[in-house]
C-alpha cells in the first residue's frame, strides 16, 4: 500500500507480526546508524568554522537538523553575518514542520509524548514512518530511527568536535560536503513528479549560481524561491491549455 495513503485506510493492512516488527527495527536501524555517523563530519566542520566545543554540541542536541546544521557553520565559515547564516538554515529546516503535519495524522501520538518526539521529526524519521504499511509500524519505525540517529548524531558530533585538531586541514578531507551529500541522496527517491524535480533543479541552479556573487547564506534563501517561481509557472501554463 502507498505510504501517503490515509492512516486511518493503512491501519487495516492486516494484523502485525513479530517478524514485521523485528524487519521495521532492522531497517529503522540501519537508516539511524548510517546517518548518526557522519555527525562526525559535522562536529568537524563546526570545530573548523571557529565554533567552540559547547557550541557545536548545543546545535547537534537543540537543532539537531542536519543539513541546517552544516548550513549555519558552513555559512559562518565562509564569512557569512551569522543572521543570514541562521536565516538559511531556518529555511532550511522548516521543512520539520511539515512532516510534523503529515506525522500527526499518522503517528497519533498521546500529547504527554508529542514535545519529544516533535524533536526526532527529521527526513529520516519520516521517511521510514511513512514508508510503513500501519500506524504501529509508522509508529516503531519513527521512534526507533529518531532516537537511535539522535544519540549517534550527538556521540560523532562530539567525537568529531574533539578529534578536529588531530585532521589538521579538514577542507582536505571533504568532510564538509558529507553531510550535504546525506542530505542529496535521501531526497532524490523523493523527487517523483516533474513539478519536484523541476523545482529541485531550480534551486540548485539559484543556489550555485549566486553562490559567487552574494554573501554567505544569502543563496540558500534566494534558493527558496525555487518553490512559489515553479507553482507559478505551472499556474499560467495551466491556465493558457484551459483556454
Amino acid at each position: 500500500m502507498s505510504a501517503d495513503a490515509p492512516a486511518e485506510a493503512r491501519e487495516t493492512a492486516g494484523p502485525p507480526s513479530a517478524g514485521d516488527d523485528r524487519t521495521v527495527v532492522r531497517d529503522a536501524l540501519g537508516v539511524g546508524v548510517a546517518v548518526g555517523l557522519s555527525g562526525f563530519a559535522f562536529g568537524v566542520t563546526s570545530a573548523a568554522a571557529g565554533l567552540d566545543l559547547a557550541q557545536t554540541c548545543a546545535l547537534s542536541l537543540l537543532v539537531f537538523t542536519g543539513a541546517s546544521q552544516f548550513a549555519l557553520v558552513g555559512a559562518l565559515a565562509a564569512g557569512g553575518n551569522p543572521f543570514t547564516a541562521a536565516a538559511g538554515a531556518f529555511f532550511l529546516g522548516i521543512r520539520n514542520a511539515f512532516y510534523g503535519l503529515r506525522l500527526s495524522t499518522l503517528l497519533r501520538l498521546p500529547r504527554a509524548v508529542r514535545p519529544f518526539a516533535a524533536q526526532l521529526v527529521i527526513d529520516e524519521s519520516s521517511l521510514v514512518a511513512l514508508a510503513q504499511r500501519d500506524r504501529r509500524a509508522a509508529r516503531i519505525g519513527f521512534t526507533v530511527t529518531g532516537v537511535t540517529l539522535y544519540v549517534l548524531w550527538n556521540l560523532t558530533t562530539l567525537f568529531g568536535a574533539l578529534g578536529a585538531e588531530a585532521l589538521g586541514d579538514t577542507d582536505a578531507w571533504g568532510l564538509d560536503a558529507a553531510g550535504p551529500a546525506v542530505f542529496l541522496a535521501l531526497l532524490a527517491p523523493m523527487l517523483r513528479t516533474a513539478v519536484e524535480r523541476a523545482t529541485a533543479g531550480l534551486a540548485v541552479l539559484l543556489g550555485l549560481g549566486l553562490l559567487p556573487v552574494l554573501p554567505a547564506g544569502v543563496p540558500v534563501l534566494v534558493a527558496a524561491l525555487a518553490a512559489p517561481l515553479v507553482l507559478l509557472a505551472r499556474g499560467r501554463r495551466g491556465g493558457e491549455e484551459g483556454r
